[in-house]
């Protein structure tokens, strides 16, 4: 293999890891509840559980490396769940300029195009 190849291939697969090329999703394509939510962020609330807007760590690197406390995330009901469920929103920034969704509690992400 040649060195180009080889730092090619690394940079794609660096790259991936930190959640740089996350397919998107419309806005207008998010559940009806997902949109309900991204109206509360945009209007600051009120949040109906107690740990909207917590930092959310990005533990699994599946987002972009940011610093610290960037972060924060919000719960998307799931109809017929009595509890927060697997949903979520994670913005990015104060005020927030990058959004997305997780369907599966962290283990995948959309950038939400809005």
């Amino acid at each position: 293999m040649s060195r180009l190849f080889v730092a090619l291939l690394g940079a794609t697969l660096f790259g991936a890891a930190q959640g740089r090329d996350l397919p998107a999703i419309a806005a207008a394509q998010l559940p009806v509840e997902a949109r309900e939510t991204l109206r509360l962020i945009d209007s600051g609330g009120p949040f109906p559980y107690r740990r909207d807007g917590i930092t959310f760590q990005n533990r699994e690197g599946r987002l972009p490396e940011q610093p610290k406390g960037y972060y924060r995330e919000y719960t998307v009901p799931t109809p017929g769940r009595a509890d927060r469920g697997a949903r979520r929103i994670v913005t990015g920034g104060k005020p927030p300029t990058s959004y997305y969704f997780t369907a599966d509690h962290y283990n995948s992400f959309r950038r939400i195009e809005r």
